[in-house]
């Protein structure tokens, strides 16, 4: 079997904003450090995404001597890691979760910029908002990503998708956490314990994919693909399915270039 390594690490600390890719990563009980700890909600407290607001693509992120920045049509602001005082209850799918707005002056950044009332929120540490209980291993939480608190998928995988599009597409449309080189496409779908390091891992879901994956992230734009074509014989139960939804089991750092060892 073909040595499984690590290739690449993403956060994506606004949830449905640009990704940041990072050489290594501290491993929390909700998902990688940083990862998905902030998001937008509307005028309602609901949830902002890609699915809804494309154009939120247009945001990006970069991190520089310790610090995050967000980037838009060359404006820029800083992502400061405290909040204010202002404490919400968003919501996020069928979750409610307790938030609390960064500042007014960064809601009123992203609402000028998107033409709509918006604020951000971040999501503290500690505070609650479980997995799926029937996916759930030991209680375990999630911060703000749709579900789980981690998304693997190998670099063979996206090559096979790849090589049936007229197009090929980045793995920014797919928006893991974890790129792994080497072994066959889709073969983190039977995954179910892993370690990367001395990090455990469970494997504990597929992830069904909707149409977040058809913006392009250069230019906030939707299309067809790669529903289309992964719909073709990637298709169970009505749902379309790439990549692996994780669940950490240790919390210590991963890296890139670190072995992947299966264990089941």
């Amino acid at each position: 079997m073909n040595k499984l390594t690590v290739s690449e690490i993403w956060i994506y600390p606004v949830k449905s904003l640009g990704g940041i890719r990072v050489h290594t990563a501290k491993v929390l009980p909700k998902g990688l450090a940083y990862d998905r700890r902030w998001m937008l909600i509307d005028s309602h407290n609901k949830f902002m995404t890609q699915r809804i607001y494309p154009e939120m693509a247009l945001f990006k992120l970069s991190y520089d001597s310790g610090d995050f920045f967000i980037r838009h049509s060359g404006q820029s602001i800083h992502l400061p890691f405290s909040s204010g005082n202002n404490t919400l209850s968003a919501e996020i799918w069928n979750d409610r979760a307790e938030v609390h707005e960064v500042s007014r002056q960064h809601s009123a950044w992203f609402s000028k910029i998107l033409g709509m009332d918006c604020r951000l929120v971040s999501f503290p540490e500690n505070n609650s908002r479980p997995v799926d209980p029937v996916f759930s291993i030991n209680n375990n939480h999630v911060s703000l990503a749709d579900a789980y608190p981690l998304l693997v998928i190998g670099q063979s995988s996206l090559d096979d998708l790849n090589r049936r599009l007229e197009e090929p597409l980045p793995i920014n449309r797919f928006r893991p956490n974890i790129v792994f080189s080497g072994g066959e496409p889709y073969e983190e779908d039977n995954w179910k314990n892993f370690r990367i390091g001395q990090n455990r891992f469970a494997a504990v879901k597929s992830c069904s994919r909707c149409i977040l994956t058809t913006v392009n992230q250069d230019t906030g734009k939707k299309g067809m693909e790669p529903l289309a074509t992964l719909s073709a014989y990637r298709m169970r139960d009505n749902k379309v399915y790439f990549g692996q939804n994780l669940i950490p089991l240790d919390h210590t750092e991963i890296m890139e270039g670190n072995e992947i060892t299966l264990d089941s």
